[in-house]
C-alpha cells in the first residue's frame, strides 16, 4: 500500500476513534469530574458554613459567660450585702439585750441596794432599842414602841 492510503486510513481510523471517545467515554469522564467537583464546591460550602456556625457559637458562648459571670459577681455581691445587714442586725439583736441584761443588773442590784438598807434599819432599831435598854437599864417593851421604832426606820 500506498503511504497515502496508509495516511488516510489512519486519519479515519483515528475519526472513528475521536467519535467513539466522544460518543461513549468523553460523557461518563465529564460527568464524573462534574460530580467530583460538585462535591468538592459543597465540601467548602458546607466548610464554610461549619466556620460561620462555629464562630457564632463561640459569640455566644462568649456572651453567656459574661453574664454568668455578671450574675455571678451580682449574686456574690447580694450575699455579701445581706451579710452584712445580718450582721449589723445581730449586732442591734446583741446591744439590745445586753442593754436588757445591764438593766436587769441594775434593777436587781437597785432591790439588793434596797433589801440591804431595810435590813441594816432593822439591825438599827435593835441596836438602838438595847442601847436605850441599857441606858434605861430596863426592860422596853417592843410592843409600845414600834411606832417609835417604824418612825426611826423611815428617818434612816
Amino acid at each position: 500500500m500506498s503511504i497515502n492510503a496508509t495516511l488516510f486510513v489512519q486519519a479515519i481510523v483515528f475519526a472513528i476513534l475521536v467519535w467513539f471517545t466522544m460518543k461513549f467515554v468523553w460523557p461518563p469522564i465529564a460527568g464524573a469530574l462534574d460530580e467530583r467537583a460538585k462535591k468538592i464546591a459543597d465540601g467548602l460550602a458546607a466548610a464554610d458554613r461549619a466556620k460561620a456556625e462555629l464562630s457564632s457559637a463561640n459569640k455566644r458562648v462568649e456572651e453567656e459567660l459574661a453574664k454568668s459571670r455578671n450574675e455571678t459577681a451580682s449574686r456574690l455581691a447580694d450575699a455579701e450585702r445581706r451579710a452584712q445587714a445580718l450582721i449589723e442586725e445581730a449586732k442591734g439583736r446583741a446591744s439590745d439585750e445586753a442593754a436588757k441584761i445591764v438593766a436587769a443588773a441594775r434593777a436587781e442590784a437597785e432591790q439588793q441596794t434596797v433589801k440591804a438598807r431595810e435590813a441594816l434599819r432593822e439591825q438599827v432599831a435593835v441596836l438602838a432599842v438595847k442601847g436605850a435598854e441599857q441606858i434605861l437599864r430596863k426592860e422596853v417593851d417592843a410592843a409600845v414602841h414600834a411606832d417609835l421604832l417604824n418612825r426611826l426606820k423611815t428617818e434612816l
